[in-house]
């Protein structure tokens, strides 16, 4: 059955967003997981060269972002890279690019939900991730329109938020930043390595093209969300890391378990750490509600391809969603909710993201002119970008992230032999 039949015989998913519902959707997953999750890491990786680190971060971002947005608008289907690489170089990478989107963005959600836990209720925090994940696959379930609107939602709370974190920060007067000396304790490779930890940050772009088949006039409307998106997101994150550096400095913004918390703290605005603390577990709400929503696209997408179980690639007959898929992704990371570590699992998912985003940089690179192809640079730049970045994370995350890409590969070779054995 060809790509067309089956969606046609699984049920079609309705264009229902505009520019603004995916941008919105986009700023949700990237501020939240960003700011709130990857900061202190990346800066004791790199020190005071964490400015630095975010910049080379969202140049590889940039990359990303165009290669991506040039080919959703290209092949307008849920699935993202999976598509991309199926269409452009050939079915194992695109499969390789699904599996490593699943696998890596599983974890992310386990680390956002961990996060809304231990801001919410720090000695109860593994519980209060399970209930978060199942309230907010029941809100996904009941359709892509209510998941935008509750988005658009949460997106302007940590704003405002992120806001008066910047206004405290820069206002405040910190002999801190009379001794910040900017960069001379980063090297090359710790710069690298918090570029990659941030990248963590900047992948939420990914969820506005996996929704491409929810996307009205895609062809116009991803080229322009995904660029948007980006923009306001990195204005976003200069800010406040500039002013968290000044207030913290390097070392003691590090060591910060809630480093936004503590900033405003030092800065003498402690009535205003409740209202860092509840923004912080709604940014985390906001990104692991499309952290779900675009891992069970790409789940709907591998299934119909028989990749996965193809009962996954049930879309709903009321709710128009892939109900199935949907409840599986909810069910995996409320287990993983109650075992992971939560910096471990931004190291593991950054890994698998960069492998996903080498693909599509990989794909855009075979575009022609009349197809809509970036200029050559762009996947270039990106796929290096990609490479580098996921080879100096922590030893430990490229180790199991590479097994488990390794382990997908076999999954797949063992796959095609029985194919070609039953076909015989």
């Amino acid at each position: 059955m060809s790509g067309s039949s089956a969606r046609a015989a699984d049920g079609e998913l309705t264009r229902r967003l505009g520019v603004g519902d995916a941008v919105v959707i986009g700023l949700g997953s990237m501020i939240g997981a960003g700011i709130f999750a990857a900061l202190a890491p990346a800066a004791g990786a790199a020190g005071s060269g964490l400015l630095l680190a975010l910049a080379l971060a969202a140049v590889v971002a940039y990359c990303n972002a165009t290669s991506s947005a040039r080919l959703a608008a290209r092949y307008p289907a849920s699935g993202g890279t999976y598509v991309y690489g199926r269409e452009r170089l050939g079915d194992f990478w695109g499969y390789l690019a699904g599996w490593g989107f699943v696998v890596g963005k599983t974890a992310s959600c386990a680390a956002m939900a961990l996060t809304v836990g231990s801001y919410v209720w720090p000695g109860h925090a593994g519980a209060v991730a399970v209930a978060a994940v199942v309230a907010l696959t029941a809100v996904n379930y009941g359709g892509v329109q209510k998941s935008a609107w509750l988005t658009r939602v949460i997106v302007a709370v940590v704003l405002a938020v992120l806001a008066a974190v910047v206004a405290v920060g820069l206002t405040a007067d910190s002999t801190d930043a009379a001794r910040l000396e900017w960069g001379t304790d980063a090297t090359g490779t710790g710069v690298l390595q918090a570029a990659g930890l941030l990248f963590f940050a900047f992948a939420g772009y990914a969820r506005i093209a996996t929704l491409g088949e929810e996307v009205r006039d895609p062809a116009r409307t991803i080229p322009r969300a995904v660029p948007l998106a980006l923009g306001i997101t990195l204005v976003v994150y200069a800010a406040v890391a500039v002013s968290v550096l000044l207030v913290l400095g390097p070392q003691r913004l590090a060591d910060a378990a809630a480093p936004l918390s503590e900033a405003v703290r030092v800065a003498g605005a402690g009535w205003l750490v409740p209202v860092v603390r509840v923004g912080a577990a709604v940014a985390a709400l906001g990104s692991l509600l499309a952290l779900i929503l675009g891992v069970s696209r790409t789940t709907l997408a591998m299934a119909r391809d028989r990749h996965l179980p193809h009962a996954l690639a049930a879309v709903h007959p009321r709710f128009k969603v892939p109900h199935r898929a949907e409840l599986l992704v909810g069910a995996v990371v409320a287990i993983l909710a109650a075992t992971v570590d939560v910096r471990g699992a931004i190291g593991f998912s950054s890994f698998g993201v960069l492998a996903y985003y080498a693909i599509a940089n990989a794909s855009a690179f075979t575009l022609t002119s009349q197809e809509g192809r970036p200029p050559r640079a762009v996947p270039v730049l990106g796929l290096a970008g990609c490479l580098l970045l996921a080879f100096t994370l922590p030893a430990v995350s490229v180790v199991w992230g590479a097994a488990v890409l390794v382990l997908g590969a076999a999954a797949y070779g063992v796959r095609r032999v029985l194919s070609t054995r039953r076909a015989s």
